[in-house]
């Protein structure tokens, strides 16, 4: 064991017994490279992470590539997921010098922490065009034996670069925001797959806010090809074997552009952000099977990704074992995909020809193009003929507990603030426009654990909980997401509680994240000196950036998000979901007066009213509803039936 082995992190712990004297980011490793006089090897990774397994199996567990690293260097261990500040940095080191970027990471770094050479994977020796790791260890150790100087004086310059990179000017005083938002939406026009959906060729990702943006810019142009786009988006991807046909849940993406074949990891984010994609879209269209799409996933999540006291946890792995005579031998999707023989055992024989038209099951296997022979003989099953039967209840319950009989993908049971943050949101939402109101009970259970696990006595909110130890000072992200969620709290419960501690957390968020001189928030806070550069995130992928949520948290508080807007006028590209922060603007808001306000409730809960904000005020003196803008209210109107015709003819 090495001293991985003390750590919280699966991901950590999952390398703990490696042969590598792996240590964890932290001063003793930083003293040991000083005292030592060797280079520090980052590898940053995930749980859940595929190619990260492969090169802990190819190298990691390799006796004669552990000598090396242990001779010559000092090795660290970074969950990204724990520490997104660090992964960050090193990430734009690698694809500043590379071109490209993805985990596993590997960064080479002086005593002091700067970085002088990396890159993502590499196999043992040389191979797929690439250089062997066993080579780059050897060529590394000796030049930081013979030429330290040049590694040492490489450095400057590097960290300069990224300097220039991260820093930059803010805009102008006032933003065009529908420039901006047409923009965007023409660019995702162009790149728009009209017969399968997504955006771009294959390797295809969900991109939920985009489709975010899509459907706001609808609601306001009245553009009908941002809806269908969006639609057309969200129904090919149910459809996709992307989508856990049987189980609900989306995995991470797709590798073919059909939306057929996944890497298998399923992540809390995406969960929680398709959710939140696929319940505005059905407020929007009425379309049922959007919604069972969404409670399909939200069942998925309570099923398999909850604590037993409410949080959420992180993520399932994409690779599974394959035999469970073997436990070591594992493949991706091995958890989830079938043999014909198997697959007709349950359904009948008699069946089997309508269970194979619906889900695309071919005997000899569906997936034909199959470069690592995965999938041989196996079926992903992905609704291939929806006009056939469907999947009736009965059936599906035996196919999952045929399925629970194999060995689930390992489980990353980390409890993570700003992902539950997003995970609550879509509760929240999706308790609203569905009317089910076991999805508020879980949205407020996982709010009380992050409140009472995850905020510390001095009111620090921590980013992340495992095995009853809360720890590592939350992030710009976390602050942001688990602000918003308290908010969407307040809007469907009316409870003030849950509004004071956003405006509690907004307020620390701005003193400890803000840039006062050029608007905007850094990712991190000053505090932690080994971190080498202060980065505003400017992008929203996989997860939403924490500017982009903490612009929309200060909106919805009925704050300033301006500065935020400037800092980033020339990336609005790249924010989508800031932009729709900016298209919220002027603020509007629906105020509902008198302790009985159900009856407007439920024509404002089934409606996709993306830009209002929800005050109420119980102690008011008559019952009623008020339609307001930047804060002048029209008329009250006294019943649903009334509101229902404001909304409709006052539209934005």
């Amino acid at each position: 064991m090495n001293l991985l082995a003390h750590e919280k992190s699966p991901y950590l712990l999952q390398h703990a017994t490696n042969p590598v004297n792996w240590r964890p980011w932290g001063e003793e490793a930083f003293a040991a490279a000083r005292a030592e006089d060797k280079p520090i090897f980052l590898s940053i990774g995930y749980s859940t992470c595929h190619w990260c397994h492969v090169m802990e199996r190819e190298s990691f567990e390799s006796e004669s590539i552990a000598e090396l690293l242990n001779r010559d260097f000092i090795s660290i261990k970074l969950d990204r997921e724990e520490r997104p500040d660090i992964d960050r940095i090193y990430m734009l080191f690698v694809q500043a010098t590379t071109g490209s970027g993805g985990w596993p990471m590997s960064v080479w770094l002086t005593p002091d922490l700067k970085p002088f050479y990396g890159g993502t994977y590499f196999p043992p020796e040389n191979r797929y065009g690439r250089p062997g790791f066993r080579t780059v260890l050897e060529q590394l150790a000796k030049t930081w034996a013979t030429s330290r100087d040049r590694i040492l004086t490489s450095t400057g310059p590097i960290l300069d670069q990224l300097r220039q990179h991260i820093d930059f000017a803010p805009g102008p005083e006032s933003v065009d925001v529908q420039k901006s938002a047409d923009g965007l939406y023409s660019s995702l026009r162009r790149s728009f797959d009209k017969n399968l959906g997504g955006f771009g060729a294959a390797p295809k990702f969900p991109r939920p806010t985009t489709l975010n943006l899509l459907l706001r810019h609808h609601y306001l142009s009245g553009a009908e090809d941002s809806l269908e786009m969006t639609v057309k988006t969200l129904t090919e991807m149910a459809m996709g074997g992307m989508n856990d046909q049987l189980g609900g849940g989306f995995h991470r993406y797709s590798v073919d552009a059909q939306w057929f074949v996944p890497h298998f990891e399923k992540m809390l984010y995406d969960q929680a952000q398709l959710v939140t994609a696929y319940v505005e879209a059905y407020q929007v269209t009425g379309n049922p099977a959007l919604a069972q799409t969404a409670r399909e996933t939200l069942d998925y999540v309570l099923r398999d990704l909850r604590h037993p006291e409410g949080g959420f946890y992180s993520a399932e792995d994409a690779d599974s074992v394959i035999d469970p005579a073997h436990p070591h031998d594992k493949g991706e999707g091995a958890f989830y995909i079938w043999a014909w023989d198997e697959l007709e055992s349950i359904v009948g024989a008699d069946k089997m020809p309508w269970f194979a038209k619906r889900f695309g099951v071919e005997r000899n296997g569906n997936v034909h193009e199959d470069p690592h022979a995965e999938f041989t003989g196996k079926n992903i099953l992905y609704l291939s003929n929806a006009d056939t039967d469907p999947l009736p209840d009965e059936l599906r319950a035996k196919l999952l507990a045929a399925r629970a009989l194999r060995v689930r993908p390992h489980l990353d049971d980390k409890v993570l603030t700003s992902w539950n943050g997003l995970m609550i949101s879509a509760f929240a939402l999706a308790a609203r426009a569905l009317n089910e109101p076991r999805y508020l009970q879980a949205a407020e259970a996982a709010a009380a654990f992050i409140e009472t696990k995850l905020i510390a006595p001095n009111g620090i909110l921590l980013r992340r909980y495992r095995d009853g130890d809360a720890a590592i000072p939350g992030f710009l992200d976390d602050y942001a997401s688990f602000a918003y969620a308290l908010i969407d709290l307040y809007e469907a419960t009316a409870n003030d509680a849950y509004l004071a501690l956003a405006k509690k957390l907004a307020a620390d968020m701005r003193d400890l994240f803000e840039d006062p001189q050029n608007g905007g928030f850094y990712s991190t806070t000053e505090a932690d000196a080994n971190v080498l550069l202060r980065i505003k995130d400017d992008y929203d992928g996989a997860e939403p950036s924490g500017n982009s949520v903490a612009a929309q948290v200060l909106h919805r508080l009925g704050e300033d998000p301006a500065p935020v807007f400037r800092a980033f006028a020339a990336r609005l590209q790249t924010l989508p979901r800031m932009i729709c922060a900016l298209l919220a603007l002027p603020p509007r808001q629906i105020i509902l007066e008198g302790s009985d306000v159900s009856e407007y409730r439920q024509v404002i809960d089934r409606r996709f009213l993306p830009f209002h904000t929800i005050h109420y005020r119980p102690d008011g003196p008559a019952p009623g509803a008020y339609v307001c803008e930047n804060f002048v209210c029209l008329l009250p109107v006294r019943n649903g039936a009334d509101l229902e015709a404001l909304l409709n003819s006052n539209h934005v």
